[in-house]
């Protein structure tokens, strides 16, 4: 065998460095939504952005742009009469922005453009929707964008109903796409007023369009996709019986929703039917309407027709778990997932039950799966436990309730809170920073942010070791 000669091992080398270099996809992920919190903070900071008489330091600035583009909904000032009009419009696009997601963004303008997207972008859209498959992700990408916006539209025609006849055409129009697009998008963020959808806690038509919209942003763009198209081929089929046949995916979504939302809302009915601070005054109908509305909004919406600081210990509790369960993958819903949690506890069943694999419909759960769920739900509840301890320090005054309900809720994307987030200290509302932008890129991936590229080393083979647990 020849030796290797220097110019051999120099070309080496520098390849070598050059992978070392490249950034990873969940880094460049991680950097897209840090460099549009960035941008978005500039322009909250211009003159313009600020009524006269208000003023905008850097820190409210970075706060607004990051609960805005992680979809989240906390804020330290009222959108409605801290901002001008342009300033509102910066957060509406970042909320936009934060939904869709950059990368999947900055792709179909460059589709739009017709430029032609490089192997490393199509790489970077199957990560930011974590698809199995580069296959069609160009497609896939388009028809997101196109179904937001179709969706969004349609919300804000619905929202003008009730709008409109309220604020006049102008400001109508603007409030209902505002609404609309926060509500989808799955921020919380409204224009309205300081109490939220608080006034409208006795429309039912408006609060079953929100409740929609909140809904189909977390329920996941494969879900989406995977309705509609048999929907479409059920209407096509001419001759014989076809049957309605749901990916297993989409199937374990609708099933693990509608649990979620109808149990939350018998649990909200039993403890808050009687509550002064919240839903005593209202009638029957009300009361049941505003449960569900309540539910909904727990799983990442951040609205809000009832005070919460009115709630009462057990909802804000019952309330933490399911903001910590969140919306549904590929969605703008944030928390853990509801199908990694399910999987989790299915797993633990499986394990009681002396049975190799979960299954579900009749499909199994992949041991990568599984090791995934685990780590995911451990990374998050380290996460936001250190986080809530670390609120709790820098003001001693926090009660521990409203300090994990305030950092569950920026961790899981929620945007609710015990009126706490404008009483924060400047040390409270970086630690609630970092919480609403680890909660939009997920804590996992930070950990895959510092390890960078995989090295394909292989770990050398050990003994397995004895070890005793319970």
């Amino acid at each position: 065998m020849k030796a290797m000669s220097e110019g051999d091992k120099s070309v080496r080398y520098r390849r070598k460095k050059e992978r070392k270099a490249e950034l990873s996809t969940t880094q460049v992920i991680s950097l897209s939504f840090l460099s549009a919190i960035l941008s978005g903070t500039l322009l909250l900071m211009l003159p313009w952005a600020t009524v006269p008489g208000e003023e905008t330091d850097f820190l409210t600035a970075l706060f607004t742009a990051t609960t805005s583009v992680c979809v989240t909904g906390l804020v330290v000032v009222d959108t409605f009469s801290h901002w001008t009009l342009f300033g509102q419009i910066v957060i509406l696009v970042l909320i936009q922005v934060g939904g869709i997601g950059v990368v999947c963004l900055s792709a179909v303008l460059m589709m739009l453009m017709h430029k032609r997207l490089s192997l490393k972008t199509r790489v970077l859209m199957m990560d930011s929707f974590n698809l199995d498959s580069i296959k069609g992700v160009a497609v896939f990408c388009r028809r997101v964008v196109k179904d937001i916006l179709i969706v969004e539209g349609i919300g804000a025609l619905l929202s003008a109903i009730v709008f409109v006849p309220e604020f006049g055409n102008a400001k109508g129009i603007y409030v209902s796409i505002f609404h609309s697009v926060s509500a989808f998008c799955n921020a919380g963020i409204d224009v309205i007023g300081s109490d939220s959808l608080c006034r409208y806690s006795g429309n039912y038509f408006f609060l079953s369009v929100t409740m929609t919209l909140i809904v189909l942003g977390g329920l996941g763009f494969v879900v989406w996709f995977d309705v509609i198209n048999e929907v479409k081929a059920l209407f096509e089929k001419t001759e014989g019986v076809r049957r309605f046949r749901l990916h297993e995916q989409t199937k374990l979504v609708l099933t693990l929703t509608t649990a979620l939302i109808v149990s939350g809302a018998v649990l909200t009915f039993l403890a808050e039917r009687d509550n002064p601070g919240t839903m005593q005054g209202m009638s029957l109908g009300g009361k049941i309407w505003n449960s569900f509305f309540q539910s909904v909004t727990f799983r990442t919406a951040g609205f809000m027709t009832v005070p919460q600081k009115g709630l009462r210990e057990v909802t804000a509790l019952f309330g933490l778990i399911y903001m910590f369960i969140g919306g549904s993958p590929m969605g703008t819903a944030g928390g853990v997932k509801t199908v990694t949690f399910f999987a989790l506890i299915l797993y633990a069943i499986s394990f009681l039950r002396d049975r190799e694999k979960p299954v579900v419909f009749n499909r199994s759960f992949s041991k990568e799966t599984i090791r995934k769920a685990v780590a995911v739900i451990l990374i998050s509840f380290l996460v936001t436990s250190l986080l809530s301890i670390m609120l709790m320090f820098t003001d001693h005054g926090i009660l521990m309730t409203d300090a994990l309900f305030e950092t569950v809720s920026a961790t899981a994307t929620v945007g609710l809170s015990r009126n706490l987030t404008s009483t924060l200290t400047p040390a409270g509302r970086l630690i609630i920073i970092a919480a609403m932008y680890l909660g939009r890129i997920g804590p996992i991936s930070l950990v895959m942010f510092f390890r960078g590229q995989k090295t394909g080393k292989k770990l050398l083979a050990t003994a397995e070791g004895k070890y005793y647990m319970g």
